[in-house]
């Protein structure tokens, strides 16, 4: 090792409060990576190369029968398995060996933005793949669920749009209540909605613009104290193009991990100081698996808002 007993206490005392101090640093616009749309499991834990989960129907429905009957209808359960991979995400920093020694010379702890960076790098990689998840490696994301129901909304604003923009108070809000209900309406009341994602432009018109010329009240709250099912909309940047043509989308699901998880087997970590060169290297890795759908049903979106 080039570096001396002491200098090299130094670095293992620096490296220590970088991976430390970096643990405690948020990014809060990084909403799905952050679990503040999709539940995040991190059950699985490391080690394991696929996510499997299985899926029961039960069958069978009782009829009436004679009092001497001898063959009665049967009930049955089916059952089915879905399997999802796991696939590693990794990032690494450096610091050479002329800045460990500048740096205990000087005093100045070590910069701590190179750590910072590769947890950024990695939740921005699962916030992109949370969201559109990845055809090459067959992830699945959130808005790329093929099971999703569409709610078609009338195209009945100025010059026969479908925007936000174009329609009056009582237009917007029967466009949100229609993708509101729409889980609850298809599954004949089985599962339901409590969330709906909006983009930024959509969300600031709603929530600042009254429900009528003489109302105290806006659009958002309105539909929020109204709606049986949503008891929150979020405003989510990537819902901007996200839908079919690059049209904005809305979309309400139930925000419950018996609907849907984010699989995070293995949460950003940082490994073992590495020597390689004139360099002390420190890998980073987290794992992912993608977001899982128990219930596709619960979800509905709609398009050219």
């Amino acid at each position: 090792m080039r570096l001396d007993a002491n200098t090299l206490a130094f670095f293992e005392r620096e490296l220590t409060h970088v991976k430390a101090k970096t643990y405690d640093v948020k990014y809060p616009t990084l909403k799905f990576a952050e679990g503040q749309i999709i539940p995040i499991n991190s059950d699985v834990g490391p080690g394991k190369e696929n996510i499997n989960y299985k899926q029961y129907d039960e069958v069978g429905i009782a009829k009436i029968v004679r009092s001497y009957a001898n063959k009665l209808p049967r009930a049955d359960v089916k059952g089915k398995e879905f399997t999802a991979r796991v696939y590693t995400m990794a990032l690494e920093y450096a610091y050479s060996i002329d800045e460990i020694e500048a740096a205990q010379v000087s005093g100045v702890p070590l910069d701590q933005k190179k750590a910072n960076a590769t947890r950024k790098g990695t939740m921005q990689l699962i916030e992109n793949l949370a969201f559109s998840g990845d055809d090459e490696y067959n992830i699945p994301g959130f808005n790329t669920n093929p099971n999703m129901t569409e709610t078609v909304i009338p195209a009945d604003g100025t010059g026969s749009s479908k925007t936000f923009a174009s329609k009056t108070p009582e237009q917007i809000l029967r466009d949100l209540n229609d993708v509101a209900n729409t889980p609850f309406d298809v599954t004949r009341g089985i599962e339901y909605a409590d969330t709906l994602l909006l983009p930024n432009e959509q969300y600031s018109h709603i929530a600042s613009t009254p429900r009528t010329t003489t109302s105290d009240t806006t659009i958002l709250n309105y539909f929020l104290e109204n709606n049986p099912w949503i008891k929150h909309v979020e405003p989510v940047h990537q819902m901007k193009g996200a839908g079919a043509g690059g049209t904005d989308r809305m979309i309400s699901y139930r925000k419950d991990p018996d609907c849907l998880t984010l699989e995070i087997p293995v949460p950003y970590e940082q490994l073992e100081v590495q020597k390689q060169g004139l360099e002390f290297v420190v890998p980073t890795r987290a794992r992912i698996g993608g977001v899982l759908f128990y219930y596709p049903l619960s979800m509905s979106y709609a398009d050219g808002i």
